[in-house]
């Protein structure tokens, strides 16, 4: 299923269903971007605003980022600031959205769903002041190789989210190639258990 069409029917429940992933991501973005600064920030994904707050706490300003409607529409129930700054847009298209240098922006479970990781990093690179950085938190690529992907349940029986398939290596060298650099990479494991596949992959990134 197309990700705006899933993550629009997803919506619904998306707060309340168990999910790992959506858990283990949130803690992996605040624990990724504790030591970082950043006043203005662009979060991409920010659906029902599971990071959005976390990211209020620690910015002036948000631009919070996301395909579906339905759940932004969670989001904005969820958040009553004129500091954050809601939109509904494609990021594969032009980034129009982003009419000002950030500090940050945040990937949340986002570019599994994009084949042209290329297109995603310059837009981001061209969207951050210099020394500025990315984060991306991302379930990790030895999940989807072992099957896993994005997917919930319906009446009508499971729904598996189109998804793609990015090697540790596809993100390095395209954020290379856009003049953002790995200054951090970090694996999240299920309940801490190193024995097992890591869930979550987060890189930190910047700009030259």
């Amino acid at each position: 299923m197309d990700p705006k069409k899933a993550y629009n029917i997803w919506a619904a429940q998306y707060d309340t269903n168990q999910n790992k992933t959506r858990d283990l991501e949130g803690h992996a973005l605040r624990t990724s971007l504790a030591e970082i600064t950043f006043e203005n920030c662009l979060e991409i994904g920010c659906g029902t605003g599971k990071n959005t707050l976390w990211l209020l706490e620690q910015a002036k300003q948000v631009t919070a980022v996301d395909l579906s409607e339905e759940m932004l529409a969670k989001a904005k129930a969820k958040i009553n600031s004129n500091r954050v700054h809601f939109v509904q847009a494609d990021v594969t298209q032009a980034w129009s959205f982003a009419d000002s240098l950030y500090d940050l922006v945040s990937f949340s479970l986002v570019l599994e769903h994009i084949e042209n990781l290329g297109h995603i990093f310059h837009e981001a690179s061209n969207a951050l002041h210099a020394g500025g950085y990315v984060y991306i938190g991302e379930l990790h690529p030895f999940k989807q190789y072992a099957g896993t992907k994005a997917r919930f349940d319906t009446e009508a029986g499971r729904q598996v989210v189109t998804c793609f398939i990015h090697h540790v290596s596809d993100f390095v060298q395209a954020a290379k190639q856009h003049g953002l650099s790995l200054v951090d990479i970090n694996e999240y494991f299920d309940d801490n258990d190193r024995s097992q596949l890591p869930r979550i992959l987060t890189l930190i990134l910047q700009k030259h």
